[in-house]
C-alpha cells in the first residue's frame, strides 16, 4: 500500500494472504480540525470529503470504495460478519469479520482501541473497535468467537491493536476503576495511581491485549502508538475534549483476504 501512509504490525506482516494497515490522519483531503484523512461517516466533517478519504484508503487496498466495510459503531460487544458490501446501510456493531477475499473490514478510532485479527491458513480477517465499553463487556470475546464460527482455529489466530490513547496518557476516577474490577476479577493490574487523589492511569491495550489471551489468541502486539500524544499522526477524542473542539476525525485501520 503506497498511496497514502500507513502504519503496519510486525505479526501481521507474517500472515501470508493477507493486507493490512493502520492508517493515520495523513494523506488525505479534509480540512480544519479533520485535516486530513478523516473516514468517519458519523463525524460533522464534509461528506464529500469523507467518501473522497475512504476511496484513498479503500484504493490503497486496490479495492472499489464500496468494499471499505465499517459499521456504526455503538461501543458493544456485537459484531457482524459481512458477506458482501453494505449496500449503504452500516450495521449496528463493533467488529466486522469475512472469509470473503477482496472484503477490506474496518476499524473506526479516535483513541479507542482498533484491533485486527486473522487465521491465514482458515483464510478469516475481523477488524474490531475497542473502547472501553466494548472491551469490557467481550466484544474481542465476540469477534473470535464469531471467526471460529467461520472456521478458524485459535492456536492460528493472529492480532494486532493498533494506534490508541495509552497508558500514561488515559486518566480516570474511581468510579471508572471500581466498575472494572466489579465485572472483571483481576483488572486492577492495568491500573496505576494517576497525578492527583482519585485519580488513575489506565492502560487501555494492556488490558485490550489481555482480552485477547483470554479468548485464545496467543499471538498478539500493540504497535506502540499513543492517539493523544501525537497530534500530527492521529485523532484523539480526548485531545479534543481538552481543546474545546466541537468534533474530531476518525481513523480507519484494516484488514483484507487476499484473492
Amino acid at each position: 500500500m503506497t498511496l497514502i501512509p500507513a502504519l503496519k504490525s510486525a505479526l501481521l506482516d507474517e500472515a501470508p494472504g493477507v493486507r493490512h494497515g493502520f492508517f493515520t490522519r495523513r494523506g488525505g483531503v479534509s480540512t480544519g480540525i479533520y485535516a486530513s484523512l478523516n473516514v468517519g461517516p458519523g463525524s460533522a466533517d464534509d461528506g464529500a470529503a469523507v467518501a473522497e478519504n475512504r476511496r484513498r484508503v479503500a484504493a490503497a487496498f486496490g479495492a472499489p470504495n464500496e468494499h471499505l466495510l465499517t459499521c456504526d459503531q455503538v461501543h458493544s460487544s456485537e459484531v457482524f460478519v459481512a458477506e458482501g458490501p453494505w449496500n449503504g446501510v452500516r450495521p449496528a456493531a463493533d467488529g466486522v469479520i469475512t472469509a470473503r477475499a477482496g472484503l477490506i473490514c474496518g476499524a473506526l478510532s479516535a483513541d479507542c482501541a482498533p484491533v485486527l485479527i486473522v487465521d491465514p491458513d482458515a483464510r478469516v480477517v475481523a477488524a474490531v473497535h475497542a473502547g472501553w465499553r466494548g472491551a469490557l463487556s467481550g466484544v474481542i470475546g465476540s469477534a473470535v468467537r464469531a471467526m471460529l464460527a467461520a472456521g478458524a482455529e485459535t492456536p492460528r489466530l493472529v492480532a494486532a491493536v493498533g494506534p490508541c490513547i495509552g497508558p500514561l496518557s488515559y486518566e480516570v476516577g474511581v468510579e471508572f476503576l471500581d466498575r472494572f474490577v466489579a465485572e472483571v476479577p483481576g483488572a486492577t493490574r492495568f491500573f496505576a495511581d494517576g497525578a492527583a487523589p482519585g485519580k488513575h492511569w489506565f492502560d487501555l491495550p494492556g488490558f485490550v491485549l489481555w482480552r485477547l489471551a483470554e479468548a485464545g489468541v496467543a499471538r498478539a502486539e500493540w504497535i506502540c502508538q499513543d492517539t493523544f500524544t501525537d497530534d500530527e499522526a492521529f485523532y484523539s477524542n480526548r485531545r479534543a475534549l481538552r481543546r474545546g473542539e466541537r468534533d474530531y476525525g476518525r481513523l480507519v485501520s484494516a484488514i483484507m483476504l487476499e484473492s
